[in-house]
């Protein structure tokens, strides 16, 4: 088993981060508390720089690249959120940086990433076709790949959610967190089940895209058939070594959610919450208002992960 990382780690980062990642509020949802029976705040990442967590990650590990590696340039793959952070934590440390895109990524991440000033290229439509690619470039051209999840300085900088939740609500009693390729809950995971061993840890995944709940099951990380799922950030088809471990030793639990219940929650935010955000950082509220997990009383927080909601997807939610 990979050594997981450790609290120290994730305070470094979070020293790195000041003032450059955003204190994302801890919204309180009364709008939700009289249908959930109890207290229901919000870690609001859809506010954060970049309009997504990822930003802890990708400016913790460039922070961390000696100077001459930054000097050559980094590269990453992504189906867009940790593309922009890359993007973003390049143009601040002055480093040039590639992304490694989807076909089918949407337009506001993919205009966000050449916003940000990185050199895009496109590649298939899976997150293993996208690091393949990612991984022959940075051969060719010598650069560093700095990737969206598995390494312990993405999820240094990621756990720095799970930080600012406790300093925030020392008395929470559960946090619910999106998985994707797993470095946000693996962060926030290593940090929350340290300093408050009591709080529920519970991952969402889409139906159609659990392959952190298959591994679990499967007791390894396994590979699962790519499918089409409105939450493009959750959609890796394996999780990584490092998050999967993470993920077994820490995480009580991970629930899945169905398509039309992300839209759902997603339009909820929007209506209700006046919160934009995307369908990959709805998942978590979409899993209490479905009951895949039933907060039953506790002082839950469900982690918003992310706000870049593209205009066509916005159309056709506020349509429905």
């Amino acid at each position: 088993m990979p050594d997981l990382v450790t609290p120290q780690s994730i305070q470094d980062a979070a020293q790195r981060l000041r003032g450059v990642a955003i204190r994302t509020p801890l919204l309180p949802a009364h709008w939700l508390q009289q249908e959930l029976v109890g207290e229901i705040r919000l870690k609001c990442e859809n506010l954060q720089r970049a309009g997504a967590f990822k930003i802890r990650g990708a400016y913790t590990m460039l922070s961390r690249l000696p100077e001459e590696a930054r000097r050559r340039g980094v590269i990453t793959y992504s189906s867009g959120n940790h593309g922009q952070a890359m993007a973003l934590a390049g143009r601040l440390f002055g480093v040039p940086a590639v992304v490694v895109m989807p076909t089918t990524a949407p337009a506001v991440k993919v205009e966000g990433v050449r916003r940000l000033g990185a050199e895009i290229v496109f590649e298939g439509t899976t997150s293993l076709e996208r690091q393949a690619r990612a991984e022959a470039i940075a051969t060719e051209r010598g650069l560093t790949i700095v990737p969206p999840f598995d390494h312990p300085d993405i999820i240094a900088g990621q756990g720095t959610v799970g930080l600012e939740i406790l300093e925030d609500w020392p008395e929470v009693d559960g946090v619910l967190v999106p998985i994707g390729g797993g470095g946000l809950i693996s962060g926030v995971a290593a940090w929350l089940k340290r300093a408050r061993p009591q709080c529920a840890l519970i991952g969402v995944e889409p139906a159609a895209a659990d392959a952190m709940r298959r591994s679990l099951a499967a007791g390894k990380p396994v590979t699962i058939p790519a499918a089409p799922t409105i939450a493009d950030g959750l959609a890796p088809v394996r999780p990584g070594d490092l998050t999967f471990a993470h993920a077994r030793a820490l995480v009580d639990e991970v629930v899945t959610v169905e398509d039309a219940e992300i839209a759902a929650a997603t339009r909820r935010l929007l209506w209700d919450g006046k919160l934009v955000c995307e369908p990959s950082g709805a998942a978590t509220l979409a899993a209490l208002l479905s009951r895949a997990w039933w907060p039953r009383g506790r002082r839950s927080v469900a982690v918003l992960s992310g706000g870049n909601l593209d205009s066509n997807r916005l159309a056709e939610l506020t349509a429905a």
